[in-house]
């Protein structure tokens, strides 16, 4: 990088991290001090004076809490988005950002309610196993909206079409990658999505399970990517795709969602029963403790994200070394083209080139963009001696 782009992208990293660490350090001290002023019970009595059934109880509970978790952050989601328009990476003005920031709400509170709900139910029907039957509950669950989120959560923040309709070029380049493959993805599964409203930056991505399972390509991507980075960032793409990470990624969760939804179990009925007449909270299946649950819920998710983090850095080098794989003899440079194309991403989204090791391994979702322009540099295996991982030499 530049040193003038190289200042830039260590300032808006430190500005990252403690955006990150500080909202969660900010969301856990307010709602202990929630907890503290006993609002799990004010807000349950609100809930009974509504109706004495315990799931309508949940209609006016759960929504109050997940509008108050809401509030909590949206100094953070500001802050977050003034940084994204002072470092050029958003160009959304803030009509705009508040409209979606009112649709995500929106999605959030009845999301949410729906799984409090479920959740409260599944502790009153078992006190003592609530934790597994929630877990049952939760794999489908995740399946689901895996399921929907393209065709019904996606589109209500960016538009979409069949990348077809507007660059069927574009598309017959793309095929060719997808049949080195071997794979036949129709061109109704690849889709373009109008990113250029909203951000600068370049991006692809999979989405969707079975029927709904998809290829989007961000428009930025075609205007600030090379040919041959367009055709590399497709193959990464399809690198997902072919090697069935969104099902990988559903299975690895299950263990480690079951075995944190048993520690939440075990610290829910400790604090409980230590604390809970000083709370107001009389048992964990009643509507006063969501404040507590809450809690739990974003301390332990914060604890468990190295764990999904290093998962998904695993899976995004595996896709990176399939798209540069994939596109082997399809452009001059297979090497080259993965090496400029992660330099020209890092530029343009202002990616750290060096992150912090304790940041790169608590917030990175993918490798530090060093690692994987050094690994594209230095892999080549069609060298004799070296084989390919995902194809034949005769590819």
């Amino acid at each position: 990088m530049p040193p003038e782009i190289l200042a830039k992208a260590v300032a808006l990293s430190r500005w990252r991290t403690g955006l990150y660490f500080g909202d969660t350090a900010w969301l856990l001290i307010a709602l202990w001090v929630l907890l503290r002023m006993r609002a799990g019970p004010a807000v349950a009595r609100a809930a009974t004076r509504f109706s004495g059934r315990p799931w309508m109880q949940g209609l006016i509970a759960a929504p109050l809490w997940l509008l108050i978790i809401g509030l909590l952050e949206v100094p953070a989601s500001v802050v977050g988005h003034h940084i994204g328009l002072r470092f050029g990476l958003s160009i959304e003005r803030w009509p705009a950002w508040w409209m979606d920031w009112a649709k995500s709400t929106v999605l959030s509170l009845v999301i949410g309610t729906i799984v409090l709900e479920v959740l409260f139910a599944v502790i009153r029907g078992s006190p003592r196993r609530w934790w597994l039957w929630f877990w049952v509950f939760t794999l489908p669950a995740e399946a689901f909206m895996v399921f929907v989120a393209p065709v019904v959560i996606d589109p209500l923040f960016n538009r979409f079409q069949p990348l077809a309709r507007t660059d069927p070029a574009l598309v017959d380049q793309l095929q060719r990658v997808a049949a080195r493959g071997g794979l036949h993805i129709p061109p109704n599964r690849i889709f373009l999505m109008d990113a250029s409203r909203k951000v600068t930056g370049p991006n692809a991505y999979v989405t969707g399970l079975g029927a709904s399972k998809r290829i989007v390509v961000w428009d930025t991507t075609l205007t600030e990517e090379s040919p041959g980075g367009i055709l590399f960032t497709y193959g990464h793409e399809q690198g997902h795709y072919v090697l069935h990470h969104i099902l990988k990624g559903i299975a690895f969760s299950a263990p480690v969602i079951l075995f944190f939804y048993w520690i939440f179990f075990r610290l829910a009925r400790w604090l409980a029963g230590c604390r809970g007449t000083e709370w107001g909270i009389d048992a964990v299946g009643n509507w006063s403790s969501v404040g507590l649950l809450l809690l739990l819920a974003t301390a332990l998710s914060f604890l468990s994200q190295p764990i999904a983090n290093a998962f998904s850095r695993h899976i995004e080098h595996q896709a990176d070394v399939y798209g540069q794989e994939v596109i082997h003899g399809l452009v001059p440079d297979a090497q080259a083209t993965a090496v400029r194309s992660f330099c020209r991403d890092g530029q343009l989204w202002l990616d750290d080139p060096s992150p912090s090791p304790f940041v790169e391994f608590w917030t990175y979702s993918h490798p530090s963009t060093e690692q994987r322009a050094e690994f594209a540099a230095h892999y080549d295996p069609w060298l004799p001696g070296r084989q390919p991982k995902y194809f034949r030499k005769s590819n």
